[in-house]
């Protein structure tokens, strides 16, 4: 199994940077899910643009990772790839949570 390839060396910690460093990236594109849940209806194009852009930008920072340190490729990519797949599948739901159950939302027209 690929998990068994992980054990040993600095590979816990190359697993937990690269997923940190999907939820960073994520973080600093996009809103929470929560929020995006809330506020779906107003904002939703833009919203899940970003979450998508960030997606990307966390796929090339992962990809960069894995090519420089090789010995440790195993443990980003899984990191990295499950980090990204939660996030998306988070936004996802709460999409879909909002578009299904709207609510009043927190942002109002000016």
């Amino acid at each position: 199994m690929a998990v068994e390839g992980l054990r040993g060396g600095a590979n816990g910690v190359a697993f937990l940077v690269s997923a940190g460093v999907v939820y960073e990236i994520m973080a600093a594109c996009a809103s929470s899910p929560q929020t995006a849940e809330i506020n779906i209806q107003r904002r939703g194009g833009t919203l899940m643009k970003w979450v998508h852009v960030g997606v990307a930008q966390a796929a090339l920072f992962v990809a960069i990772a894995s090519y420089v340190e090789p010995q440790r490729r195993t443990a980003i990519l899984m990191g990295g790839i499950l980090a990204g797949l939660i996030l998306e599948g988070s936004y996802l739901y709460a999409k879909r949570s909002g578009q299904e159950n709207p609510g009043l939302g927190t942002e109002f027209p000016a």
